[in-house]
């Protein structure tokens, strides 16, 4: 199967729309078309439904796409596995949330690299939606993320817990009940939980979705919200940021998510050495 066809069939997947993917893909909308349209004869069903506003996959086309995606991924594969140095024995191919590079992949990512320098890593850092869309696409051989989405075929493994807290830039802060507090978007089981706890307060004024930016706004600003105890740990330590007093704290799980079948060394590897790593941190922050 023409490759070339199939990674096109993904891009108007993606961009929905043949311009969109024509652009994206640096060829004309004619070659895009020709393209799927042979890849179409070949298997013998319409892919796409065609309209003005871009194009939708048929039932054949989402039958398709996982597929394509594996496809492609095995060919990724092939050239890297081709293009490693002889001393290289092996791909780690792993993703995580912002945060939790942060928290523990940096660090353990140099260490993993000096214990095993024969596995060359690829590091993503991605949204949980696509994170979990490249582990199910086989683009990924492990993910570490907050509040993973079960599937079929893939295990889910607790590896620590990040704790939230609320914290304000003056002591007599009262929390989401002043006009300048700021809502961090955690996720939905924290925003479920926010909404149990603080039944009382409307949408806040101010609301952002990712901690770094709630934090330096907060800093620069003044206000209050919630985030991750380690990081505000200096701040309250030099009086930058105070603990809001009686403010509930939310233990934020994070989990590994990998495969449950297939032999990958290097995978095993890194998923021991990451339970080695959680540990040490889980006891630094007793």
């Amino acid at each position: 199967m023409d490759m070339d066809q199939v990674r096109t069939f993904l891009e108007v997947v993606e961009s929905g729309s043949f311009v969109r993917a024509a652009e994206a893909l640096k060829v004309t909308q004619s070659t895009v078309s020709a393209r799927i349209k042979e890849l179409e004869l070949r298997l013998g069903q319409p892919l796409f439904v065609r309209r003005k506003s871009g194009a939708t996959l048929t039932t054949a086309g989402k039958r398709f796409q996982p597929h394509a995606a594996t496809l492609l991924h095995v060919l990724q594969q092939a050239r890297q596995d081709i293009a490693l140095p002889a001393e290289m024995r092996a791909v780690l191919n792993i993703g995580g949330q912002f945060s939790l590079w942060e928290r523990i992949l940096l660090s353990w990512m140099g260490r993993f690299r000096a214990a095993r320098p024969d596995v060359a890593v690829r590091a993503e850092v991605g949204t949980p939606e696509s994170l979990m869309r490249h582990l199910a696409d086989g683009l990924l051989d492990l993910v570490v993320m907050y509040a993973p989405e079960a599937r079929p075929g893939f295990k889910i493994e607790k590896l620590m817990d990040d704790t939230l807290i609320m914290v304000a830039t003056r002591p007599d802060h009262v929390g989401p009940g002043d006009p300048d507090y700021v809502f961090v978007d955690w996720g939905p089981d924290f925003e479920a939980w926010h909404s149990d706890q603080f039944p009382q307060y409307g949408a806040p004024a101010l609301h952002v979705s990712l901690g770094t930016l709630g934090l330096r706004h907060l800093l620069a600003h003044g206000g209050a919200g919630y985030f991750l105890a380690r990081v505000v740990a200096d701040d309250i330590a030099n009086n930058r940021l105070f603990l809001v007093k009686g403010a509930p704290q939310f233990v934020r799980p994070a989990h590994l998510i990998y495969p449950a079948e297939g032999e990958n060394e290097a995978r095993l590897s890194a998923l021991e050495s990451l339970r080695a790593a959680a540990a040490v941190d889980n006891a630094a922050l007793r």
